[in-house]
């Protein structure tokens, strides 16, 4: 049994597997759509109504049989109602029905279907319905042929025997009986009776449509717009002439560009001469309602003040100083320059760092609307670019819709997750974001449903990720990327003591008369409850606090006041998770610190070597990718190079084998930065020379020993700081990249340069007591290595 919004359908029934585009119009309706959207994964249970008529159906009003759906488009219409676009998924018996101020919401069991796998009979009427069900369309020709190659290539005979009850033009209460008939073989039989029953009568059937073709326009029309009223269902008195007036004073009126103006009106000359109950008729009114619905010249007006500017951005956002101050120089620039080729601001950074909530606090600066559409999954390029108008259910593409939403055409555009896009055989949406985000292209965007060119130039995109390596390189170079890196535990604790905690203390209903919180108390959920370079995890374990201190005032009584303590914390939430990290305990033989980079930020990982004796097979495990086992070749080629200076049998590849593994063997990894940690592991190992506990290392390693740059530095060093590491030795290459890092943060992390391994060795190898087979004053001016 599950918990379902409910959508009281008129004259309608879904089934399962059917997509279909509905006209939501009654106020409870739209809730039930709302809510689903919101709250239930756009899950919602269709019922139909026994009498379309009545306005407030109760239980008893409607079949107990309906089908669970997803609600996969919404669209908001001009006069409060919505059109709505579902795809059923599988039956539902309501058994419970309440009916909200707002919204309709019920309790639904899920069927059961009978079974149906390997029965000889299921398949002899499954094919037997294939071929009655061609019949019927060569006899009636009520469907294109094509519908056949479509519904051929369903194999599950109770999907079939759906699919094709839903193309036929049966009464609702027919429709529902099929609905309801559960057994697979029952309701086969039934639409062989039904299929065979209308091509008896399709002469009969055909002269009614004829009939209704010819009837007067007029009262046509009047029909169509009784049935598809507003949510009060009256009917309202119109004339088809004041109808087409009344679109063509809004299209002339609406400042339309000449050409679309004109594409606009010929849509409207054509949707006079048709039919107002044909599928067309349908097609080209929403068309129209969109070029009317869509902003083409209402806009808002920058509030171009870098004082009030600065101030929200202080508000919204601590830190991020780099960010603001890009902001703020595009503030300035609009001030000097009437219109500028917006940048495309790419904001690059872990999971909770703040990067959507900083694009609406631009939008709050700038006085813009904000609109945000989430590309993760995306794989469709028609998601972009909409659905040409000759499909069922077509409908323009989310760049478009996102500015209907916005209403003006100079929004700020929010792009979410675009490392996330995907493509197949659909079509490629990255490449079809290249017009949307390219400055010399987006004037004249052309979505597949408009069919005529949309201006996107006055629209500042701004689009967020966790990673680049993802994005095409074409599309990359369109984006101006702005990394925002993980906090340091002193930003966490200001941040929760600025936003966190006052947003949680309001949302569980307290104020800072019922509960504060230590310094010390905050600090101990962060280092040891929470494991993350952003800060969505403290938020809700300060949610968590902030709820059980509400019950607990509760049951006191009112004028209670609660301090939450260091104790306190972990009597709410329970044993730490993460403490006393295992990093820089002991100096080892065979296990080195590396750092690296992923999508959620910096993180310390061991590489642990062993050496066996064998047959000079190299073992790599840990789910490692490519990249990585590259470098571990690598470091062992180079190993081999300072075999002799280290009493290493030069034929150690020989006669041992060498496994390289990296805990977490679940999590994969891959990039080149383990390089020089890979060799330090590997030397230490052969050796028997332990690594120093308190260091900590990054680059990538080539075969002559060059210590070369990598990326996320900020990231790693943030890590390293988090895991309590004394020493990091990074690649020269990269000392560039340490402004970025907080002046406090190097000051207690000793951050060494190197350009050769051999430094590096130097550095995290614990040779005192070591006999080397070299002069030792030599090897640590580094003179010998380097000739």
């Amino acid at each position: 049994m599950i918990k379902l919004p409910v959508l009281p359908l008129r004259d309608v029934v879904v089934y399962p597997k059917m997509i279909l585009p509905l006209f939501v119009g009654r106020e409870k309706s739209v809730g039930s759509v709302r809510l689903s959207v919101d709250e239930y994964g756009e899950r919602i249970f269709l019922v139909a109504q026994k009498d379309p008529r009545i306005e407030e159906p109760s239980k008893k009003d409607l079949y107990q049989v309906g089908t669970i759906a997803n609600v996969v488009q919404t669209v908001n219409m001009a006069d409060g109602s919505m059109k709505i676009l579902v795809e059923g998924v599988r039956r539902g018996i309501l058994k419970d029905f309440i009916e909200t101020g707002a919204y309709y919401i019920g309790s639904v069991e899920e069927v059961e279907e009978s079974g149906y796998q390997g029965d000889e009979e299921v398949e002899v009427l499954a094919r037997s319905l294939l071929v009655t069900f061609e019949e019927y369309i060569k006899e009636t020709r009520n469907l294109p042929m094509d519908v056949v190659k479509s519904v051929q290539r369903i194999e599950n005979p109770s999907e079939l025997a759906d699919v094709i009850a839903s193309n036929l033009p049966l009464s609702s209460e027919v429709h529902q009986s099929l609905l309801e008939t559960v057994d697979v073989k029952e309701r086969m039989e039934r639409l062989l009776d039904i299929l065979e029953k209308e091509m008896e009568e399709s002469r009969k059937r055909g002269a009614r449509r004829e009939e209704k073709r010819t009837a007067p326009f007029i009262g046509k029309l009047k029909e169509f717009h009784r049935e598809h009223s507003g949510s009060s269902g009256k009917e309202r008195e119109f004339s088809a002439r004041n109808e087409f007036e009344e679109l063509e004073e809004k299209i002339k009126k609406k400042g339309m560009p000449k050409e679309v103006e004109e594409k606009a009106l010929e849509e409207l000359r054509k949707l006079s001469m048709m039919p107002p109950m044909s599928a067309e008729a349908t097609v080209v009114r929403n068309y129209i309602d969109w070029l009317i619905s869509l902003p083409w010249r209402e806009r808002t007006k920058d509030r171009l003040d870098l004082d009030r500017a600065k101030k929200i951005l202080d508000e919204d956002h601590y830190g991020l100083e780099k960010v603001k101050e890009r902001i703020l120089e595009f503030i300035a620039v609009q001030k000097l320059v009437d219109k500028t080729k917006g940048p495309i601001l790419c904001f690059v950074g872990p999971p909770g760092v703040g990067k959507t909530s900083l694009a609406k606090s631009i939008a709050r600066a700038l006085g813009r609307k904000f609109v945000r559409v989430s590309l993760g999954g995306v794989r469709d390029e028609a998601e972009i670019r909409g659905h040409r108008r000759t499909y069922v259910g077509a409908l323009p593409g989310r760049i478009i819709q996102g500015m209907r939403r916005a209403g003006v055409i100079n929004p700020l555009f929010l792009l979410d997750e675009i490392d996330k896009l995907g493509h197949d055989f659909r079509g490629d949406p990255a490449s079809a974001l290249l017009e949307v985000l390219d400055p010399e292209q987006n004037f004249a965007f052309s979505d597949h449903y408009l069919e005529v060119d949309y201006d996107l130039s006055n629209v500042l995109f701004i689009t967020t990720a966790n990673t680049l390596y993802t994005i095409p390189p074409a599309l990359l170079d369109r984006l101006e990327v702005i990394r925002i890196p993980g906090y340091t535990e002193e930003e966490k604790v200001e941040i929760a003591k600025q936003y966190l905690i006052p947003k949680e203390m309001r949302a569980s209903g307290l104020n800072e008369d019922m509960v504060r919180f230590t310094r010390g108390s905050i600090v101990k959920v962060i280092r040891e409850y929470t494991k993350e370079a952003g800060v969505r995890n403290l938020q809700r374990e300060i949610g968590n606090i902030c709820r059980k201190v509400a019950r607990r005032i509760v049951e006191k009584g009112e004028g209670t006041k609660m301090v939450v303590s260091t104790r306190l914390v972990e009597r709410f939430l329970g044993p730490p998770r993460y403490k006393d990290q295992e990093f820089g305990k002991v100096d080892e033989i065979g296990v080195a610190q590396g750092l690296a980079w992923t999508e959620t930020g910096g993180e310390v990982l061991a590489i642990e070597t062993a050496v066996m004796k064998g047959k000079g097979e190299l073992i790599i495990t840990g789910k490692l990718g490519d990249v990585m086992q590259e470098s571990a070749k690598a470091a062992v080629s180079y190993v081999r190079t300072r075999a002799s200076y280290f009493n290493i049998p030069e034929d150690f590849y020989k006669k041992f084998d060498i496994h390289i593994h990296v805990p977490e063997g679940a999590i994969p990894k891959d990039g080149p930065s383990a390089g020089i940690t890979m060799a330090v592991s590997i030397l230490s190992a052969l050796a028997r020379i332990p690594v120093r506990k308190e260091v900590a290392m990054t680059g990538e390693i080539t075969l002559r020993g060059k210590v070369l740059p990598i990326g996320g530095l900020k990231e790693k060093i943030l890590a390293a700081y988090r895991a309590g590491i004394k020493k990091v030795i990074i690649p020269k290459g990269n000392v560039k990249d340490l402004k970025d890092i907080p002046k406090k943060i190097l000051k207690q992390i000793e951050v060494v340069p190197v350009e050769h391994m051999d430094e590096v060795i130097r550095e995290a190898l614990l040779l005192e007591g070591f006999t080397p087979r070299f002069d030792l004053a030599k090897y640590q001016s580094l003179t010998m290595w380097n000739q």
